[in-house]
């Protein structure tokens, strides 16, 4: 079982991270999943995204969690029936949890230099840090990426905007944390952060 990492954030906090390596069917045989669960995953049209979605499962295994623990509201917002907090992500060849008795979003990104054709899609005062000819720049981006998405699970609102609503505030990828706050309907909200990097991959996580 490739359990990639064991991020304990505090006592409330646990982040696992899992690199995919098995096949479809070796995901697939040791897990009793819903009838949904598997219904969607035989839905899947990308052998990529089954076992993303199957890796997650193991993830919740490793947690002490099963499938029948966990369900999604109308927001597709992922919670577990003991009350706990969670949120899930998949990227290529890696997945990752995160469950708190706290609020709690995470994201796992790859590092892709297209990442800045899109940026001002998503970036709007972080840019006042920002230089695109640092060559830290792709890296700093997927972090703000993940922040922002992580942030955007967390919060789980239609309408919100990461260019908008959500802010990050400078750090340097050493610091491996930052601040971020979500300005949304003249409320703000203010979140801890984190973000580490492995194998060309960001993983940024948010905690209320």
């Amino acid at each position: 079982m490739p359990l990639y990492k064991t991020i304990h954030l505090n006592e409330e906090t646990i982040v696992k991270i899992w690199k995919i390596t098995e096949s479809y069917e070796d995901l697939l045989g040791p897990l009793d999943l819903k009838n949904n669960s598997l219904e969607r995953v035989l839905g899947m049209k990308s052998e990529l995204h089954q076992r993303g979605f199957l890796s997650v499962r193991h993830l919740l295994r490793d947690f002490g969690y099963t499938d029948q623990d966990l369900y999604y509201d109308a927001y597709g917002k992922p919670h577990l029936k003991d009350g706990k907090h969670i949120s899930i992500t998949h990227s290529f060849t890696f997945s990752g949890v995160i469950i708190s008795r706290s609020e709690v979003g995470i994201d796992i990104e790859m590092q892709r230099d297209k990442i800045a054709i899109i940026a001002k899609k998503f970036v709007d005062y972080e840019f006042n840090y920002l230089s695109d000819d640092d060559n830290e720049y792709i890296k700093k981006l997927t972090v703000i990426w993940g922040i922002k998405e992580s942030l955007y699970k967390l919060f789980a609102t239609p309408g919100m905007l990461f260019r908008e609503h959500f802010l990050v505030i400078p750090f340097m990828l050493s610091d491996a944390k930052t601040v971020a706050w979500i300005d949304y309907k003249d409320k703000k909200y203010r979140y801890n952060t984190h973000f580490l990097e492995f194998e060309g991959f960001t993983c940024a996580f948010v905690t209320a």
